[in-house]
């Protein structure tokens, strides 16, 4: 079982990567990449890796993964949700984005209901 906090520190800054990629141009996460992204988008994933960090920081690592896992199962319905390719007309998002939104949640909430909150010696 992985200790919840090394987990959100790895999804911590796994999304803080993957945000500050979005802003050089590649194929993978851009405008015309295989995931959609905009400045908002690469944002909001530098926001939610600073979260994952800070929940680690903090002593509450598995309540932050658990709770950021809900938000991107909310992400990914909303995501599901919205016609065309602007998630709440300021992020841009397209069908690939979507299913990964869908599996991050997945992943993530379960990972979180899984991990282990290390004891205090």
């Amino acid at each position: 079982m992985i200790e919840a906090k090394l987990l959100a520190r790895v999804l911590g800054a796994t999304f803080i990567g993957v945000g500050l990629l979005g802003f050089v141009p590649n194929p993978l996460v851009s405008p015309d990449g295989l995931f959609a992204v905009n400045t908002m988008h690469n944002l909001v994933h530098i926001v939610t890796g600073a979260g994952f960090l800070i929940g680690a920081s903090m002593g509450k690592p598995r309540h932050t993964v658990i709770g950021i896992g809900v938000a991107y199962v909310a992400v990914a319905l909303l995501g599901f949700v919205t016609t065309g390719n602007m998630l709440l007309g300021i992020i841009h998002i397209n069908e690939a984005d979507r299913w990964l939104h869908a599996g991050l949640a997945v992943a993530i909430l379960g990972s979180g209901f899984i991990s282990k909150q290390r004891a205090l010696a």
